[in-house]
């Protein structure tokens, strides 16, 4: 009698060869597979995952956000994370982790694996708390690769209309004369805008008092009413009551006048090389692959470069930048050693 074919036991599942066989092939494969993933999970810590296998990744990208939900720094990375997705083909969401200043958020991306999952929407405290805290848990330079500056926004001294001043010049002129008398109203100590107060003054050698709120919306609320007479506010935040002629603007802190307000001098108009603008940057853990971090930075970029992005920040008052992660490496290094000095003037501690 003939067999065609394979043996009869070759056919049949039960047979112990065929089942050894089988069961010898299941271990090799969950072994490869365990190898596997054994690699992969190595690379991804170290932030060599091949980019192939990086993008297609189920698991969203987290941009941390060290504000809470609707402040400029959260509104930032909203503004920026769908377009970002979509260039990374990519998931992207935000994740707010408030508190000291923006610290918290930096120290879980400082400490975070550099395999491009976990990303830092930072802004200008990430420079000035390196030095207006004693001690931080991360480095603000080595513990971070930056990737790009996403947008800029400078900001404007406002004062209540009944101050007798029609520009910087007037108001150095009053405070001289009366020294002591007048106040900024601060929304937030060690902000930006708090700065910007304290490197005018350091500058035009005057002496205003700071009036420390908690928050920006009251500090505005008082100066609308004509309870504190000056402050430095973001420009989104003043222009419609600017333009209502609800606040004076007295000048802008941006290096020249801006677009949107030609009849509003820059500060450093009267004091040369004054310029305090605000700027939020994306960053990732440092120690990143080089080509992981170019892929994220070049995508960030494109989504800042994109017509919806650029439409809806410039439409909040800020300004679009874009820029290369080695512009913008040594940008925040200059902004640490520049702010350190205006800090120190300050004698300014944290809340």
């Amino acid at each position: 009698m003939k067999h065609h074919g394979l043996p009869r036991f070759a056919r049949n599942d039960s047979h112990p060869l065929v089942t050894a066989r089988s069961v010898a092939t299941r271990q090799s494969m969950q072994s490869m597979e365990r190898r596997r993933a054994m690699v992969l999970g190595a690379l991804s810590a170290v932030g060599m995952l091949p980019l192939g296998v990086w993008a297609q990744n189920l698991a969203p990208i987290r941009i941390l956000v060290g504000a809470p939900a609707g402040g400029s720094t959260d509104t930032m990375a909203r503004s920026l994370a769908h377009e970002l997705g979509r260039q990374l083909s990519r998931t992207v969401i935000v994740e707010n982790k408030p508190g000291a200043g923006g610290n918290i958020a930096a120290d879980a991306v400082a400490k975070a694996a550099p395999d491009g999952n976990t990303l830092l929407m930072s802004f200008t405290s990430h420079a000035i708390n390196a030095t207006l805290y004693p001690s931080l848990p991360f480095d603000p330079v080595k513990d971070f690769t930056p990737l790009t500056c996403v947008a800029t926004s400078p900001s404007m001294l406002v004062a209540h209309p009944s101050l007798p001043v029609k520009d910087v010049r007037e108001l150095i002129a009053l405070a001289k004369s009366r020294p002591g008398k007048l106040n900024f109203a601060i929304g937030s100590v060690g902000s930006s805008l708090h700065l910007a107060g304290d490197a005018f003054k350091m500058q035009s050698g005057v002496y205003i008092v700071n009036i420390p709120y908690r928050g920006t919306a009251p500090a505005v609320q008082d100066v609308l009413a004509g309870q504190v007479e000056l402050m430095f506010a973001a420009v989104g935040n003043a222009q419609a009551q600017v333009r209502a002629g609800k606040l004076k603007a007295l000048g802008v802190t941006s290096a020249k006048r801006l677009a949107a307000f030609p009849d509003v001098p820059a500060i450093s108009e009267v004091l040369p090389g004054y310029e305090s603008s605000a700027w939020f940057g994306l960053f990732a853990p440092g120690r990143m692959d080089a080509a992981l971090a170019k892929r994220i930075s070049d995508a960030a970029r494109n989504a800042v470069a994109s017509p919806e992005v650029r439409r809806r920040l410039e439409t909040e008052g800020y300004i679009p930048v874009g820029n290369a992660p080695e512009d913008f490496s040594k940008f925040v290094q200059a902004e640490i050693t520049r702010w350190a000095k205006v800090v120190r003037f300050a004698g300014a501690k944290p809340d």
